[in-house]
């Protein structure tokens, strides 16, 4: 025996335990499927690495091998750990540079790196150079072994209760990022506000909760998936990513697969709606309103008995977002439908045709998101258009349906019906109602400055003013009215050209003139008989 042997097998029958034990082909199969756990030897003597490594050679912990990192010296194995943060043992001896280098890297690992997970075991061949009792108190370290004493199986069972409290603790801090996550996006789901952004915002965050469940060693998990539910009664994708990016918003039908089909059809029959197994997994609800939606996704690994409570919990928290989001559809649809009835109703009484109001609604939405305001502003501004002449209902019949020119006295009547609708509206907490009274005032001041009531000019008029002017005027021209045939569409568009910068925000006009076609369009949606484009 030499002394090597002697530094860890002081007794010869210490040697053969465990170490010529044949692994399990079971258990050699799953270890190369699974990261091996990364453990770092940090001591100034080449031959302390070669016994360990031999030692320790072809052992297991949950089917999972040992994959060993060398550093000589404290400074190296500074660099190491700050590189490798998923280290999950330090092997540390205590005298290397100085007699306590390896007191001065516990110091670093806990406090500069602040890396409480990592298990480190004091290893000392000069115990009296660091006594237990003083070190075990005043050092954040988890066992302290005095190297002699280290045969085999005392390094195994060192080392596998290392391991198993590493496992513990990445395992309560995983679940318990788990549980941060889905508490962030149970948030960030039910704020969504229309069902594509809500599939979107489950997909991703979804992928972002098994991402932190993977092992950091593979660098997370990446899920293909997609969400679906029904819209006028056909199933269709909302959201996709990975290998089902190219379905979506297309129907659920051409991504169907056996095998997303046997999950969907499983998770029916389960109590939360929730199946996974063998990496395929669905989820299924079906809200109160009687629409179906569900979930399917497949990641490269088995979800654990942690992975599938943790999502449960965050598909409960979906299925109240779904639930709440047709809830409010329901109710703003609702809203909507009796605004554009009382809208409507307003501009029969000005013996024109209703469809003036949803006209306007679809030119101001069409303008909102060519002028670059966002998705949600623009089908604010196309709802909060409607009551724009509202305040006509406090103007005598005579007066608003005069077929002849209007006298001054009639034509200041005609202008209060703007005050008339903003103070009908203006109490309203409302956002929307405050948009809309915003724009009842709003909408027919002039970009020079010479309209009314305010006379304001130029960009002091709010951008829902100067679209809602664009819009009104375009419908007012392209429709007959009591004092005036319909223009034909050159008249139409002339007219805003040698208008641009005097009555109307010179951008908004370049946007009508740019996308004729699509201002037209919406016109023949409206009418029962189309004109042609000319």
């Amino acid at each position: 025996m030499n002394d090597r042997d002697e530094l860890l097998f002081p007794d010869e029958d210490d040697r053969p335990l465990f170490a010529d034990e044949p692994a399990q082909p079971a258990a050699a199969e799953q270890a190369e499927a699974a990261a091996p756990w990364r453990i770092l030897i940090v001591d100034d003597e080449a031959d302390v690495h070669s016994v360990t490594t031999f030692m320790l050679r072809g052992q297991q912990y949950l089917g999972r091998g040992f994959e060993f990192l060398h550093a000589y010296s404290g400074r190296e194995a500074r660099d190491i750990l700050a590189a490798n943060p998923d280290l999950a043992v330090v092997l540390l001896d205590v005298v290397m540079e100085t007699e306590d280098s390896g007191l001065q890297l516990v110091h670093y690992i806990r406090e500069e790196l602040g890396n409480r997970t990592v298990r480190i075991v004091l290893r000392t061949g000069q115990p009296g150079k660091a006594p237990a009792a003083r070190v075990i108190v005043e050092y954040d370290i988890n066992d302290y072994k005095e190297k002699t004493e280290l045969t085999l199986e005392k390094m195994l069972v060192t080392l596998i209760s290392a391991l198993r409290s590493y496992h513990f603790i990445t395992t309560i801090e995983n679940n318990r990022r788990g549980l941060k996550r889905i508490i962030e996006a149970s948030g960030d789901i039910f704020e969504r506000q229309s069902l594509a952004r809500l599939g979107r915002g489950v997909l991703d965050q979804l992928t972002a909760i098994l991402e932190l469940r993977g092992d950091p060693e593979s660098g997370g998990v990446r899920a293909s998936g997609l969400t679906a539910a029904a819209i006028d009664g056909q199933p269709v994708v909302l959201a996709a990513t990975g290998a089902f990016s190219p379905f979506e918003h297309r129907p659920v039908a051409e991504v169907d697969t056996a095998m997303m089909r046997t999950a969907l059809d499983l998770a029916r029959t389960r109590p939360r709606g929730f199946y996974c197994q063998n990496g395929s997994c669905a989820w299924y609800f079906k809200s109160q309103n009687g629409s179906e939606n569900f979930l399917y996704f497949e990641i490269p690994r088995e979800v654990d008995e942690d992975d599938h409570d943790l999502l449960e919990l965050f598909f409960t928290n979906v299925s109240l977002a779904f639930d709440n989001l047709f809830l409010n559809q329901g109710i703003e649809d609702t809203q909507k439908e009796i605004i554009f009835q009382i809208a409507e109703t307003m501009e029969c009484r000005s013996a024109e045709t209703g469809s003036h109001v949803r006209r306007v609604a679809e030119y101001a939405r069409l303008l909102a998101l060519k002028v670059g305001l966002s998705e949600d502003e623009a089908e604010m501004l196309k709802l909060a258009s409607t009551p724009h002449d509202l305040g006509k209902i406090g103007i005598p019949d005579a007066i608003l349906n005069k077929p002849g020119p209007l006298t001054p006295e009639e034509y200041d009547t005609i202008k209060t019906h703007v005050w008339r609708g903003h103070d009908l509206l203006a109490s309203s907490p409302s956002p929307i109602i405050q948009a809309a009274a915003r724009i009842v005032l709003l909408h027919h001041e002039r970009w020079d400055g010479q309209g009314y009531p305010q006379g304001l000019k130029g960009e002091a008029i709010h951008i829902h003013g100067r679209i809602i002017g664009v819009a009104d005027v375009f419908d007012a021209l392209s429709n007959k009215r009591v004092y005036h045939d319909r223009w034909d569409w050159e008249a139409v568009f002339n007219h805003f050209r040698e208008e641009r910068g005097r009555h109307f925000d010179p951008q908004l006009v370049d946007i009508l003139l740019e996308c004729r076609e699509e201002f037209v369009a919406i016109w023949e949606r409206y009418n029962a008989v189309g004109v042609q484009f000319g």
